[in-house]
């Protein structure tokens, strides 16, 4: 065939081609595509428990996002009919029948209206109409846990609860036994904490209603944050963070310039890693784990950052704060169901710990600090609500060996003592509440004695103050605000850094304003240089930065790092 016919002839086809496309289109090329056929639908929630005459909301997602959104609702029930199985509009607002059928399920359809194969149900189930109390949370147990874990049994502590009450997580029913009226525990199944975030958990009486909505969070946990110094000590080299949930140390360094923070990994520690601190020479970390009772204990690489284990060593019951000398000879741990203090020597080339006993404390201990000269220690005693022992602070002597020695107990007027600092001059120390009375006490530092004097209190933040952080040069101080009870307990200033100047002749607390933080902010510091703020947020799994006015002590954020 010559060159010359088979050109012709592809015109040819081109041209009947054309003809045909624009016969198809009615002449019109512009025509768009057609809406993409629906793939899949789901219904939201997927199963309900409602009492008669009670309403559901239902909704309807069509897939692929593109497909035709529309779609019919009907009801079904093997014990009813008609209106027997109740009413259901075009919305998807689901009214019970006044009398349960029997079987007392019904089952709610949508269906595709653009492909009406494509359906997907949700199933009811009905209850008599009883008249319940609201019922409302106090407690979750666990209240945390690491995404990707398997699935567990969650304990609810309230009021009002019922044989009936329903445990909703994210407003969907999960199966519920009733303790008493005090409790009732649920079925969490894996794929709930799948992925990180925040799940809204409810409890539902039939007749009653729904009660306060806590939020249970998913991910690490973020509970402790600390600085590694650079061999000067001047700057902040490395950044450490103890992750409660995920049960491990995430490592970062620092950007001198900027105080941006860089992951460099992260590695293993025991059960529920509740306190971080890197010794003054920036060679050897220590995390105390509260679920296994021991202390995890490693060396900073110098160029790196990176943390390698060097072992673990027992500390008491729920040991909460480990603090560390300014020498780097000694190390305490404050344990806080054993109501007493760890005390070991630090091994100046390896850093591994050697006990060398225990001292009393109060009742649940929460944090250890040790003055700058390395003579004094002080624990802040959490106190017991139930028992009405208020809070308090143990004050020791630090002898040559490292033992501890009482030197007295200073008491607080409420419970909820669990966060102190003691000033860099070593003349001052302060004492902040997490719960109760949300109020912060300033104290002098007898020098030759270690005793503490009260100079006031000041009203600290609404939520509760859950760590505290006095900045290198002694001018300023900063407490983070976190309702540890997120929603149990108000907190107006909950989820910000509230800032203070601090005297250098009394020592006293001036506000001076907060700063946003994110969720539970629970532990704040400050670098070496100064120029730098690190808080962790505890149910918002990330790392807020800032840096710091010099001569305001202001916070401004640099941003946030997710975990």
């Amino acid at each position: 065939m010559s060159s010359k016919t088979l050109a012709m002839k592809l015109i040819a086809v081109l041209e009947s081609a054309t003809l045909v496309s624009l016969v198809g289109c009615g002449g019109n090329t512009n025509q768009l595509p057609p809406p993409s056929q629906p793939m899949a639908i789901t219904v939201t929630p997927s199963s309900a428990t409602v009492q008669t005459g009670g309403v559901q909301q239902f909704t309807a997602t069509v897939s692929p996002s593109g497909a035709n959104q529309a779609v019919t609702w009907s009801l079904a029930g093997t014990g009813c009919t008609g209106a027997s199985c109740g009413t259901i509009d075009a919305t998807g607002k689901y009214t019970t029948p006044a009398s349960v059928p029997n079987p007392p399920t019904v089952t709610v359809r949508a269906t595709s209206v653009a492909d009406p194969a494509k359906a997907a149900i949700a199933a009811v189930n009905i209850m008599a109409a009883v008249n319940n109390s609201i019922p409302t949370i106090s407690a979750l147990s666990p209240r945390a846990t690491a995404a990707g874990g398997p699935a567990f049994t969650l304990a609810v502590g309230g009021v009002n609860f019922g044989s009936s009450s329903v445990v909703r997580w994210n407003g969907i029913d999960r199966p519920t036994a009733f303790v008493n009226s005090g409790g009732v525990t649920a079925q969490i199944p894996a794929a709930d904490v799948a992925a990180t975030g925040t799940a809204a958990i409810t409890v539902f009486n039939p007749g009653g209603g729904s009660s306060n909505s806590v939020p249970f969070s998913i991910g690490v946990g973020p509970a402790s944050v600390a600085v590694a110094a650079d061999p000067s000590g001047k700057f902040g080299k490395f950044v450490y963070v103890a992750n409660a949930n995920s049960e491990n140390v995430s490592m970062y360094t620092i950007n001198t310039t900027t105080g941006v923070l860089t992951s460099i990994g992260e590695v293993g520690a025991g059960e529920y890693p509740a306190s971080v601190v890197v010794d003054p020479s920036g060679k050897f970390a220590y995390v105390v784990n509260a679920n296994s009772n021991n202390v995890s204990m490693y060396t900073i690489d110098p160029i790196t950052g990176a943390l390698t284990s060097t072992g673990t060593i027992a500390a008491g019951t729920s040991p909460a704060s480990v603090a560390v000398d300014r020498s780097g000879k000694f190390a305490y741990v404050a344990n806080s169901d054993s109501f007493n203090v760890s005390m070991y020597t630090i091994d100046a080339t390896t850093g591994v710990l050697t006990s060398i006993g225990e001292t009393g404390a109060g009742d649940y201990p929460e944090s250890v600090a040790v003055d700058p000269s390395g003579k004094f220690a002080y624990v802040a005693n959490f106190g017991d609500h139930l028992a009405g022992i208020p809070g308090s602070v143990s004050t020791y002597r630090i002898n040559a060996n490292g033992s501890l020695t009482s030197t007295g107990t200073i008491a607080e007027p409420y419970e909820g003592t669990a966060s102190m600092a003691v000033h860099p001059s070593g003349k001052f120390a302060y004492v902040a509440r997490a719960r109760f009375s949300f109020t912060i006490s300033t104290y002098t530092i007898d020098a030759t004695t270690g005793a503490l004097t009260s100079t006031g209190r000041i009203d600290g933040a609404n939520g509760g103050t859950t760590s505290v952080a006095v900045h290198p040069s002694g001018k300023f101080a900063y407490m983070t605000n976190a309702d540890i009870s997120p929603g149990v307990f108000a907190g107006g200033f909950s989820n910000t850094i509230s800032m203070y100047t601090i005297d250098s002749t009394t020592g006293a607390l001036t506000f001076t304003g907060t700063i946003a933080a994110e969720t539970l902010p629970k532990s704040v510091t400050v670098d070496p240089s100064g120029k730098f703020a690190y808080v962790a947020n505890n149910f918002s799994n990330s790392i807020s930065m800032y840096t710091i006015d010099a001569a305001t002590g202001a916070l401004t954020l640099i941003g946030t790092i997710g975990m």
